[in-house]
């Protein structure tokens, strides 16, 4: 059974599950729809061990290969969460669930690693034990961490994982790899300005939370430009700027920004 000719017959099925997905999506540890969909087809895929509530929603599912004699046991990883953003796409499959949309492509990771789960359970022709890791709570939660800390890695003794990211800028069809770090690690931050708010007509009498605020944003751009050595890899972004008032003739006494 070539490889390339199975996947072939498989593609329509995986674009239905990423499209059913897609409709459904789910925020950080809040899968449930999404993880008892999983593990129903990984049942239905006869993997010899399906667990489900690892890391809380996570579900792990267990293939063993014709042989197993190599002792070597490899973990496929893909993601499940969505993000809180209202999809505006106007696609077909659109998301169904009001401020929550499967922006990074976790609705593909799910589906690719569930036709590669299918496709390794039909065929088993490998010398070992494939484990396949579905993961909540990746945008942010630590979502992966849960899941060693309740013992995944040992449990099935995990020599190796493996996982993917779609990129859509690279062409259709190709992978790209590199040795060492590939994506960065991240962090969140939330700053809260706070002035003394007052009318706009008699900006003298206040300390301008906004103004001050404003003038951050500019200057955190500086820890990239400043910094950190130009050869190194860093990314600083403000993402939410509000206000304690949303009045027009108001000038608000606090402002807070939180950012990656």
């Amino acid at each position: 059974m070539p490889i390339k000719n199975r996947f072939a017959d498989l593609l329509p099925e995986i674009t239905a599950w990423r499209r059913d997905l897609h409709e459904n999506p789910e925020i950080l540890f809040d899968t449930h729809r999404t993880s008892a969909l999983v593990a129903e087809k990984l049942r239905g895929f006869g993997c010899d061990e399906v667990v489900e509530g690892i890391g809380r929603t996570g579900v792990v599912g267990v293939i063993k290969g014709k042989a197993t004699g190599s002792g070597k046991v490899v973990g496929l990883r893909a993601d499940m969460d969505a993000l809180p953003i209202h999809e505006a796409t106007g696609l077909d499959y659109a998301s169904k669930t009001p401020g929550a949309m499967h922006a990074c492509g976790h609705d593909g990771h799910t589906a690719m690693l569930l036709g590669a789960a299918k496709y390794l359970a039909e065929t088993r022709a490998f010398d070992g034990t494939v484990v396949v890791i579905f993961q909540p709570a990746e945008e942010g939660g630590g979502g992966g961490r849960e899941m060693v800390e309740d013992g995944m890695m040992d449990r099935w003794n995990i020599q190796e994982v493996y996982g993917m990211h779609n990129w859509p800028g690279l062409p259709l069809g190709s992978f790209a790899i590199r040795p060492g770090a590939f994506f960065a690690a991240t962090d969140v931050f939330e700053l809260v300005v706070e002035g003394r708010g007052g009318h706009a007509a008699k900006p003298h009498e206040t300390v301008d939370s906004t103004v001050v605020a404003s003038h951050i944003v500019l200057a955190l751009q500086t820890i990239a430009s400043r910094n950190i050595d130009p050869v190194e890899q860093v990314v600083v972004s403000v993402t939410s700027f509000e206000t304690s008032s949303t009045a027009f003739n108001v000038i608000p006494q606090k402002v807070t920004m939180r950012g990656t």
